[in-house]
């Protein structure tokens, strides 16, 4: 049994991915090839965005735009402590300050009325300038962003939607990627919409944001790649991995769909044995992973391992607790939603094509182990 089962969807696509890699070969065209811009089409008009913009992974989709903001030393940066390292990696690697926000206790996404707290609290300090906000669409739904928005004008602060795992999610009938001022997502191979490598893409409707970040992806160059006007990166998708994406990309709203199937098949049957995902009721969630709460989660998830089922834990530890945020001086206790769901969060198998049968022995397993 596959966590995620990549071979399933590439059974479908594969004689589309293996003539756009053939394409690819006869053109030669490896760096910045049509693809890539047929790609970044496509996805802007899926996600309702002007502009879109690949790179090279969901990482540098989100480094980026803050550097195209001009973040550095002195700046302060709203995240969540409860996600991937990258979210606040980026933060720290221009010389900002991660300020850690807790979590809802249900959706796991950035708690707003804590969010507006930390800003009060780093303003009356003075000692950092509140500059953004990066809020996570965790495991694949949409976070809060009317409200978050509504904060960060407010106080005068941008924001840049982390949907690393969110693409294909809907807040209130807009698409993930569409709802901040900038948008950032990955197409790492495990997620919903990914390749066979890294990648990622920009998504913004502000053209001056989109002109700096085709700049940054290529070393800061101006007129040309010898004209260089800012420091940048190399921070390029690879014309390979958008020819990939292009077939993945048109049956991509299929495989949304199915995983909503899956994932109400789940709810239905697990109810009343671990605590399920919350989806808020405007909102639709890519399930980029499908993850549940349980006390003694150890122990199920070693009778899971038992029977073959494979199981994962996004994340045991969080950021704020973490050896290369030390110097930050968070302590345990500060972020007390995020501590304890990171002592009993773990996901199991998810994605757009586990059968019934699979999915009884996956659930079976849980009720005799939960």
């Amino acid at each position: 049994m596959q966590f995620i089962d990549l071979k399933a969807q590439q059974d479908r696509i594969k004689d589309k991915i293996d003539a756009n890699i053939q394409k690819v070969l006869a053109h030669g065209k490896y760096i910045m090839g049509p693809e890539v811009k047929e790609l970044e089409n496509i996805l802007a008009d899926y996600t309702g965005t002007k502009y879109a913009i690949g790179v090279a992974s969901g990482t540098d989709a989100l480094l980026m735009p803050l550097m195209a903001y001009d973040i550095g030393p002195g700046d302060a940066i709203f995240t969540v402590s409860f996600t991937f390292i990258a979210t606040a990696e980026v933060i720290q690697l221009l010389g900002a300050t991660p300020v850690f926000v807790d979590i809802d206790g249900d959706t796991y996404n950035m708690d707003t009325s804590k969010l507006e707290e930390a800003i009060k609290k780093v303003k009356a300090e003075g000692k950092l300038n509140p500059k953004g906000i990066i809020p996570v669409d965790l495991f694949g739904q949409p976070a809060d962003y009317d409200e978050i928005n509504a904060i960060a004008r407010k106080y005068g602060l941008f924001v840049l939607e982390d949907a690393a795992q969110g693409f294909g999610g809907v807040y209130k009938g807009k698409k993930a990627c569409s709802l901040a001022d900038i948008a950032g997502t990955s197409f790492f191979p495990a997620k919903p919409l990914g390749t066979y490598g890294d990648g990622g893409m920009c998504f913004t409707d502000d053209a001056d944001m989109i002109n700096k970040l085709e700049s940054i992806r290529v070393h800061g160059k101006g007129s040309d790649k010898y004209d260089n006007i800012r420091i940048g990166i190399n921070g390029r998708l690879d014309t390979l991995m958008a020819a990939i994406l292009l077939p993945k990309a048109e049956i991509f709203e299929e495989e949304v769909q199915l995983r909503q199937k899956v994932a109400n098949r789940y709810n239905e049957m697990l109810k009343g044995y671990v605590k399920t995902p919350y989806v808020k009721e405007y909102n639709i969630s890519s399930w980029a992973q499908y993850s549940i709460l349980h006390p003694d989660r150890e122990k199920v998830m070693e009778g899971l391992k038992n029977e073959g089922i494979p199981t994962a834990i996004y994340y045991p530890k969080p950021l704020h607790l973490q050896e290369a945020f030390k110097g930050l001086g968070y302590r345990f206790g500060d972020l007390k939603v995020s501590e304890k769901i990171a002592v009993e969060i773990f996901s199991i198998p998810m994605h757009p094509y586990l059968n019934h049968e699979d999915q009884d022995k996956i659930v079976d397993a849980i009720k005799k182990y939960a």
